[in-house]
């Protein structure tokens, strides 16, 4: 039998006492003392619990002393404050307290507002609740996700884009949150969205489209690039405070990572690939759609139904969202792309090559033709080689072949199977460059048979 609260204790007390039964014969059926069957008889409610007076502790007589020093603050230059460290040097030079650096650390953290809004320097901070019409805002923001992929821990980045009106949310992880995946996460939610807030899309200070904060103001210096995807989209950006003390700005945003990571990153995702992954969360975000938030009486795709025909339409043509670059391939036909190194074919060695840079993949071409595709690199001073672009120099080298990096990447990534190495020693015995000991030692690919 669960045991009673207090309250239903008194309850149960009163009931037997109405009915006749003795306060002796109380105390014996419910085991309390005649103390506890007189208050129950006389109230219905308990008595509140008495707070146990505060523990001493070593700093008690140092308090005082503390906001003096807090006091003295107010009119000071803002250059020259007493600093938590400052104040716990003094007391222990000037007083030779006996008080760690946490627990002055923890007093001041506690005392200081209070000193500052009974000053009236300090307004204390209130929240005006918003109403927001349907499909006129909306708020982006990045969070990091821990994902398992490929057999490795990383972190990824989360993107999201929440209609204030409705709460529809879209979701996608990139391998990291620079320009590239900022817009592409953009194109992607409003392509799903169907359409453009009309008012503003609240945003931090975000390195991708601000360049400068000026001042205390909502001005901001935007970059270039965000200027014009902006544009493309019709898109009117409002920029939250810098700040912790700016996040309940979008805080529908905020707690939509939070609760879009605790539901469906827990436990984390084990995935072979960022695409893998993608299609998972396309799939959570159409289950969250039939979930209500809070005490709304209708679900978020209630909501959205009224919202949708509300936004503004897309731009027909497409923005690129990818960051071109012009890197020289160098002798070991690779070329460097923000840290990382690609492989590209052999023959473009000393040659500058165009690479469009996407969130999750880059793009090489030779003049208009495309020669190379990889998946973005996530670590940084890593490299990504494709065995297929040095079977021409392998050819002529074969003995470079058992130790080549290329070779080792191909067999990491299970792309060499024995079909393939019976196919590179025949094709070797042929051209009489690779002899079967050689392609034993290694192991090669289909595409050599059609070069030899």
């Amino acid at each position: 039998m669960p045991q009673m609260s207090k309250v239903e204790l008194y309850a149960a007390i009163r009931r037997d006492h109405r009915a006749g039964m003795k306060m002796r014969e109380l105390e014996r059926k419910y085991n309390v003392s005649w103390r506890t069957v007189k208050k129950a008889v006389d109230s219905v409610w308990p008595e509140p619990r008495k707070k146990l007076p505060p523990r001493p502790t070593a700093l008690d007589p140092y308090k005082q002393v503390i906001d003096d020093m807090l006091r003295t603050d107010l009119d000071a230059p803002r250059k020259q404050r007493h600093t938590i460290t400052r104040i716990f040097h003094r007391l222990i030079e000037e007083h030779s307290a006996d008080v760690s650096y946490q627990m002055v650390r923890r007093y001041v953290s506690d005392r200081k507002p209070e000193i500052l809004a009974a000053s009236g320097k300090a307004p204390v901070e209130a929240f005006v609740p918003q109403t927001h019409l349907p499909g006129h805002e909306a708020e982006v923001d990045f969070g990091d996700v821990s994902v398992r992929l490929a057999g490795e821990l990383v972190t990824c980045y989360l993107f999201s884009l929440r209609l204030s009106y409705s709460g529809k949310a879209v979701h996608r992880v990139f391998a990291s949150c620079g320009q590239e995946a900022f817009f592409e996460g953009h194109v992607h939610a409003l392509r799903t969205l169907g359409g453009v807030p009309r008012t503003k899309i609240r945003y931090d200070n975000l390195k991708s489209a601000v360049a400068q904060v000026l001042g205390l103001n909502r001005a901001r210096v935007e970059t270039d690039r965000w200027i014009a995807f902006r544009s493309h989209f019709n898109i009117e950006s409002f920029y939250c405070r810098p700040g912790i003390e700016g996040a309940h700005e979008k805080g529908g945003v905020e707690g939509m990572i939070g609760y879009f990571r605790r539901n469906h990153f827990t436990p984390v995702p084990e995935v072979g690939s960022l695409a893998e992954l993608n299609e998972m969360v396309d799939q959570w975000d159409l289950h969250d759609g039939h979930r209500r938030i809070g005490s709304r009486p209708r679900t978020v795709n209630e909501y959205f139904a009224v919202e949708q025909p509300l936004l503004m339409p897309l731009p027909q043509e497409p923005f690129e969202t990818g960051r071109l670059f012009t890197p020289r391939v160098d002798r070991y036909s690779q070329i460097t792309v923000r840290t990382n190194r690609y492989s590209v074919p052999t023959r473009l060695i000393g040659k500058r090559v165009r690479v469009v840079l996407h969130a999750s993949h880059l793009v090489v071409y030779d003049k208009n033709t495309e020669v190379a595709r990889h998946e973005r690199l996530i670590a940084k001073g890593s490299c990504r080689l494709d065995l297929d672009h040095y079977l021409e120099a392998l050819i002529r080298k074969p003995g470079a072949f058992p130790g080549a990096t290329a070779l080792e990447q191909a067999r990491s990534a299970g792309k060499f199977t024995p079909v393939s190495l019976r196919q590179l020693e025949v094709a070797g015995q042929r051209a009489g460059v690779v002899g079967p000991q050689s392609a034993r030692a290694g192991r090669g690919r289909e595409p050599i048979e059609k070069i030899v």
